[in-house]
């Protein structure tokens, strides 16, 4: 205030200015002072006034604050003065974490303000306040706070318990602003099956069956709502799986003054209703039906009057269609007194409350007479003077025939009892049914969007949440910004273990994967399971490839523990393919291709590892899509052709039989490539033309050798590979039969080889497949042994004369114990099944001498000979010793 007068400019009546420098006049300094004091009592007015709580404190005590702070605590202004702010709060450590939280705002001179924050009473209750402070001055802690502190506790009470009407809510409640839904409850989410929020912010076209309903529906109701008139309908409403549901709708402004302000919505499913209401209208139209159809004319009576009836009422009268409706029922006799006596007999049947039952003479239209037999009843027995219901039928022509018409009436009654308990039992078989339907559609949407192995999402509910997480990201997307990451996982040699131990382990197994991944990640990441062995890690908000780095790490380090089952000990790795969003694509079917592309690279670096997407990756992509495309017409463009490898009697070192290889020269005839195997065989095998393809080099092959055969040369066995998909083909034995036909080949000279992997898959089909080529005189043989977990138990049953090592077992024989160790194992096992062993790979005369040395009969390789064109095979034939071949 000092400064403020110093610098005002104080006049006399002749607008003299005084001097700033001089010193202040003693009736300006007075002035301050009055204007000093008037300031202290307004504020002291305005503190002592204030509906909120104004409190100054000094480091660990209360300094001064106005009376509603002490009303809000209970205390008086000496109690609180003699407390210390940690004496207020619930614990000492609710009081530490304020301060640790406030004062770094605070000392930086910032506003600290907290929504809520309980407080302890004098009586010992809680007290829930919004606090707001500001340090004094900034630069020294011990000038102090000044605190505002505003009593929530009833606000907060209100909020939690209209959050507890909204949660606990039977029926479904939306709010709706500009057609949009801005929040729902629980019930709503369960009602229209949306989860998580998926529904905020969408518009309410979602709700409507298609976009006339949508339109019809805002056309009816809100109008009616901006009168003020709250608006109720019941219409037929979609859910978000596709499905329909019959619904109530009550529709309210949120606030009639301010219809800006949005809508409230209640929904009502109202299934059940409208299926009784159908139910019962189709009820009504079977007994309308049954009425029209009766054999007896059937009339409702009141007050004398035919208020209704049948068709064969209005027949046995000769009346037109509706013409006996309000006809009095006395135009029906033929006189007075038949109309008497029908009456009065009755009306005493009717007050004994018993159905009257009698014979009467009645007119027709047509004045002719005849013989009626009726029977009538109250609909209400309480009412004898009310309506009733008659059914009359013509025995005119059975009058003397009354034991006759007793028995059929006797019989009518039987047979309506039947149809009665009929009906009930069809009721009990419906109510069954709809219980039933209603458990499977409440199991089906449980299914829709989980796996029902491990309950982890599927692929349905996995695309919604990353389009979520992508919308989210793409939304607040700069450099450096926080990423997306969709991490695909595949068990390594997964399906050895299910295939050998049986699909309960394999189920165990991938239940418990599930269990460790979920472990393994936060709670905001999602685990999904697509199929087989393949799971999703999804990860939002990831800052960068080093933390995706983490968590593969983590999900390998969970699963390197052996998992116990049934007496197993089980291990497993898996091979992940990371991708992130947006370095490496902004939409789901991209993330999830190029997360899988970075899966098999993974595979291919040895399994057991994670790796990450790159350009490169989809370059081999491209390769194998450009691979398959030139496949598919490969055939017919006669680009594939046969080489031979010889497999040698490892005794004699001559020439025992032929293996046919597939070979592509892809490209025109003047710079044709050789594709290898390992490349185009896989493609084939998935896109299936690996039947059309095998067909044509087991048919090739056998010409081949009619060929040479008819040029003089020796026969040897062709031993020819058929994959597992060739394999378990329906027309495969049927195309061996034509061929064996068309080429007229001994069938000896055919050894087909079939790894053991393909053979232990289908069980009982692939033995009968086995006895047929082996009845058709074919030989058969195991590829790749050892390397299949085959089941000794199938291998004895199996027709099979030869097993073939795998190269992996030959490839290291010199240098490795434990290989030695197994093929010594193999050789005992084919010895005692009486089977001939070929050793595959054999490249070093120190392979030879040792698998000679183990009785190994026959073995191939480059030690003997490359893979060779059909013409230098041909002089294998010739001269069929291979003793200086490989040197």
């Amino acid at each position: 205030m000092a400064r403020l007068s110093s610098k005002r400019s104080l006049t006399t009546g002749t607008s003299t200015s005084i001097d700033l420098a001089r010193p202040a006049q003693p009736d300006a300094m007075a002035l301050e002072q009055e204007m000093l004091q008037v300031a202290l009592r307004e504020q002291r007015a305005i503190l002592e006034n204030a509906p909120v709580g104004i409190l100054f404190t000094l480091p660990g005590q209360f300094k001064s604050c106005n009376p509603r702070i002490c009303e809000m605590l209970g205390l008086s202004h000496t109690e609180l003065s003699s407390l210390r702010p940690v004496d207020v709060f619930g614990s000492p450590q609710a009081y530490e974490a304020l301060t640790a939280e406030a004062y770094p705002v605070l000392a930086a001179g910032g506003l600290y303000e907290k929504a809520e924050h309980p407080f302890r009473r004098r009586d010992g209750s809680l007290i829930w306040a919004r606090l707001r402070g500001r340090a004094v001055d900034p630069g020294a802690h011990e000038a102090g706070t000044i605190w505002i502190v505003e009593d929530v506790t009833d606000v907060r009470q209100t909020m939690i318990e209209v959050q507890a009407i909204m949660t606990n809510a039977s029926v479904g409640i939306m709010f709706v602003r500009n057609r949009t839904i801005q929040r729902y409850n629980p019930a709503f989410a369960r009602m229209f099956g949306y989860h998580d929020g998926e529904a905020l912010g969408r518009s309410t076209r979602i709700v409507h069956v298609d976009d006339q309903a949508y339109h019809d529906f805002g056309a009816a109701a809100y109008p009616q709502l901006e009168r003020g008139i709250p608006y109720r309908s019941e219409t037929e409403l979609l859910c978000k799986d596709g499905s329909r549901i019959w619904g109530q709708l009550n529709g309210y402004l949120f606030n009639p003054e301010d219809p800006e302000l949005g809508t409230i919505w209640m929904f009502e499913d109202r299934r059940r209703e409208r299926y009784d209401e159908i139910q019962l209208r189709n009820a009504l139209l079977e007994n309308r039906a049954i009425l029209d159809n009766a054999v007896l004319g059937i009339a409702v009576v009141e007050q004398g009057v035919t208020l209704h009836c049948n068709a064969k009422m209005e027949e046995l009268f000769g009346s037109l269609a509706g013409g006996m409706d309000g006809t009095p029922v006395r135009a029906l006799y033929p006189d007075e007194a038949t109309w008497r006596t029908a009456s009065a007999e009755t009306a005493c049947s009717f007050a004994a409350g018993e159905v009257h039952t009698a014979e009467y003479r009645m007119t027709r239209r047509d004045g002719s007479c005849f013989w009626a037999r009726l029977s009538g009843r109250l609909v209400d027995a309480a009412e004898r003077r009310g309506r009733s219901v008659w059914m009359i039928d013509d025995v005119t022509a059975r009058r003397e025939a009354a034991e006759a018409i007793r028995r059929a009436r006797d019989e009518l009654e039987v047979r309506v009892a039947e149809r009665t308990a009929e009906l009930a039992g069809a009721n009990a078989l419906l109510q069954e049914e709809i219980n039933e339907r209603r458990q499977a559609e409440a199991r089906a949407h449980h299914m829709a969007y989980h796996d029902s192995l491990t309950g982890l999402p599927n692929r349905a509910l996995l695309s919604d949440r990353i389009d979520c997480a992508l919308r989210a990201v793409l939304r607040n997307r700069q450099p450096g910004g926080r990423k997306l990451a969709v991490m695909f996982l595949d068990l390594d040699r997964f399906k050895n273990i299910n295939d050998s131990l049986g699909h309960a382990m394999g189920d165990h197994l991938l239940r418990e994967v599930a269990r460790r991944l979920c472990a393994a990640v936060r709670d905001s990441d999602t685990v999904a399971r697509l199929g087989g062995d393949e799971f999703v890690v999804l990860l939002p908000d990831i800052g960068s490839a080093q933390e995706c780095a983490l968590v593969g790490d983590k999900i390998i380090e969970a699963l390197s523990t052996p998992f116990e089952f049934d007496g197993h000990s089980l291990h497993i790795s898996p091979s992940i393919g990371i991708c992130l969003c947006p370095d490496n694509g902004d939409d789901v079917d991209t993330l999830m291709r190029h997360a899988d592309a970075a899966m098999y690279h993974a595979k291919a670096a040895g399994r057991n590892n994670y790796q990450f997407f790159d350009q490169r990756l989809n370059q081999a992509a491209a390769r194998r899509f450009e691979l398959e495309s030139s496949l598919r017409s490969a055939l017919a463009r006669k680009q594939f052709e046969l080489h031979y490898q010889p497999i040698v009697d490892t005794s004699t070192r001559r020439l025992h039989a032929l293996e046919v290889l597939l070979r592509w020269r892809r490209g025109g005839s003047a710079s044709p490539v050789l594709v290898g195997p390992d490349e185009f065989i896989p493609i084939l095998e998935e896109n299936g033309t690996i039947v059309a393809v095998g067909e044509w080099v087991i048919r090739t092959a056998c010409e081949q050798s009619m060929a040479w055969q008819a040029q003089g040369l020796g026969a040897v066995p062709l031993a020819i590979n058929l994959s597992a998909r060739q394999f378990m083909h329906d027309g495969l034995v049927d195309s061996m039969r034509r061929i064996l036909h068309d080429t007229g080949i001994e069938p000896s000279l055919v050894e087909f080889e079939i790894t053991e992997t393909a053979l232990m898959q289908h069980g009982a089909r692939t033995l009968e497949i086995l006895r047929q080529i082996n009845g058709m005189g074919m030989r058969l043989s195991i590829d790749d042994f050892g390397t299949g977990y085959s089941s000794l138990a199938y291998l004895k049953r199996f027709p099979v004369r030869k097993i073939k090592i795998d190269r992996a077992f030959v490839r290291e024989l010199e240098a490795s114990s434990e290989d030695r160790a197994i093929v010594a194992a193999v050789m005992a096992l084919a010895n005692s099944l009486q089977l001939s062993v070929v050793a595959e790979g054999v490249e070093t005369e120190g392979q030879y001498a040792l698998l000679k040395g183990y009785g190994c009969q026959f073995a191939q390789g480059y030690l003997f000979a490359r893979p060779l064109p059909a013409a230098d095979a041909a002089e294998l034939l010739v001269n069929s010793t291979l003793a200086a071949i490989g040197h």
